[in-house]
C-alpha cells in the first residue's frame, strides 16, 4: 500500500514548487491528496505555462475542493504520512500558526499538526516582518517544519526546474517516505 500525502498549493509565488514536489512524491509512489487555492490558480495562470495546473492535478490521486472542509483529509481519522504545502503564502502561514481552520488546505494542515504528523511549509515571502517571524515560530512549536525555497547554489544549478527539483525532492524527504531524493552535498577530496 503507498503512502498518501496531502499536497496544500496555496496563492503564493511559486507554481514550479508545487510541480516539482507533486513529481518527487509521485517518484516515491506516494498518492497525493491536492488541495489548490483560489489564488493558486491564478498564481498558476500567471507563472506557469498552459496546461500545468492540468499537469499538477493528473498527478494527484484525490482532489479536493478547497471549501470543502468535510473532506476526509480534514479529519484526523483520514491515514495520511503527512502534508506539504508548496509554495506556502503568509495567509495560510498565518492561518495555520492560529488555528484558523477556515478551509480545507489549513484545516488539512492544522490537522497534521493534531495528530503529531509531518507538516512541511514551504514558506514564500521576502524580506519577512515580524508577524511573519512569530507565525514561523508558532508553528516551529508545534512541530510543523518551515522549509523555506532557498535553492542549493553549491550544486550550481542552471535553471529555475533545477532549483525547484532539488527543492521539492527536499521537502519530500522530510516525510521519510523512501531512500532521500535530494541531492546531497558532497565536499571536494
Amino acid at each position: 500500500m503507498s503512502a498518501r500525502v496531502v499536497l496544500g498549493v496555496s496563492g503564493a509565488s511559486g507554481a514550479l514548487l508545487a510541480l516539482a514536489v507533486a513529481e518527487a512524491l509521485v517518484k516515491v509512489g506516494a498518492d497525493i491528496d491536492l488541495v489548490v487555492s483560489s489564488a493558486a490558480k491564478l498564481t498558476f495562470a500567471t507563472e506557469a505555462d498552459m496546461g500545468a495546473l492540468e499537469r499538477l492535478q493528473g498527478m494527484a490521486a484525490h482532489h479536493h475542493a478547497i471549501g470543502n472542509v468535510g473532506a476526509a483529509i480534514a479529519s484526523g481519522s483520514c491515514p495520511v504520512a503527512g502534508m506539504i504545502v508548496a509554495p506556502c503564502s503568509m495567509r495560510s502561514l498565518a492561518a495555520v500558526a492560529h488555528g484558523l481552520d477556515d478551509n480545507l488546505l489549513t484545516r488539512a494542515a492544522s490537522v497534521q499538526l493534531k495528530e503529531r504528523r509531518p507538516l512541511i511549509l514551504l514558506a514564500r515571502e521576502a524580506p519577512l516582518t515580524l508577524a511573519h517571524l512569530r507565525n514561523m515560530t508558532a508553528v516551529t512549536e508545534m512541530g510543523g517544519i518551515i522549509l523555506p525555497p532557498v535553492p542549493a547554489f553549491y550544486l550550481k544549478p542552471q535553471t529555475a526546474e533545477e532549483i525547484a527539483t532539488q527543492i521539492g525532492a527536499r521537502a519530500v524527504d522530510l516525510l521519510r517516505l523512501g531512500p532521500a531524493q535530494a541531492q546531497a552535498w558532497s565536499p571536494s577530496p
